[in-house]
């Protein structure tokens, strides 16, 4: 579970909850109609501008921003090179059984095609396959996510509106008018409340989380294709250390 996200979802709303709590009047934030307009007209409106299939696959794409289980590039590194290494002493049939305990399905596929005899083109092309739709599954939870964080406020403004006009009707008694606007007013908090402590953060944190994850994969692409040309380790230590930081090149050999 990624610890960062969770942390900041829950102290931004402990303090968003204990400020309300801490001040008097607190009830006035809880307002029925209020939540139905900004959470179900963004919905309403997530459903109007994506696909059934985009929407109902927002949680599945949403847990990466929550659980992330990919390898260090650096694990990675160490653990090509030791696939190197096997693939070169014992061959690439030697490679199934280092692959029954690998979580990763696209690691396994990748070592897999490379057990199945296919040369460096087709593994390439099959991958960089797998690559692309990757990504455009994580452009479209960006996506919904986004405009779910530009729907809420907007909704909450139309409450809010409906609000001042139905303050409005009472101006010929002053002693409403104080929680008439309060109540016009708390739609545009639930709005600006959603979007920038949930939806807007998750995406951009779902963004960072796909740049990674794209990397991680090309490096996988780049080590098994180096691989199945039949360099050793060395020469996949090479080429794969071009995508860390000189300061991450330590210096890696083969543990097999």
């Amino acid at each position: 579970m990624d610890i960062s996200t969770t942390i900041g979802l829950l102290f931004g709303l402990f303090a968003i909850v204990w400020s309300i709590m801490s001040a008097p009047g607190a009830k006035v934030f809880i307002n029925v109609p209020s939540i139905l307009i900004t959470v179900g007209g963004m919905t309403a409106a997530t459903f109007i501008h994506f696909s059934l299939r985009q929407v109902t696959s927002i949680l599945s794409v949403m847990k990466k921003t929550f659980f992330y289980k990919l390898p260090t590039e650096q694990e990675l590194i160490q653990k090509m090179i030791n696939y190197a290494a096997i693939n070169r002493r014992d061959g690439a049939l030697a490679l199934e059984q280092h692959i029954q305990g690998v979580r990763d399905p696209f690691i396994v596929k990748a070592v897999q095609m490379l057990i199945d005899g296919q040369n460096e083109e087709a593994i390439g092309r099959q991958l960089g396959l797998e690559i692309q739709y990757l990504q455009e599954r994580h452009s479209d939870g960006k996506k919904i996510l986004e405009f779910m964080g530009a729907a809420a406020p907007a909704f909450g403004m139309i409450g809010t509106l409906i609000g001042l006009v139905q303050m409005l009707r009472t101006l010929d008694d002053p002693s409403k008018i104080g929680g008439g606007m309060a109540t016009a007013l708390i739609t545009t908090f639930y709005g600006a409340f959603l979007a920038n402590l949930v939806f807007l953060p998750l995406a951009g944190k779902l963004g960072i989380r796909s740049k990674k994850e794209t990397t991680i994969r090309e490096m996988v692409v780049e080590g098994i294709t180096a691989i199945a040309r039949g360099e050793g380790p060395t020469g996949v230590r090479e080429k794969m250390q071009a995508f860390v930081s000189a300061k991450q090149r330590e210096e890696l050999k083969p543990k097999v």
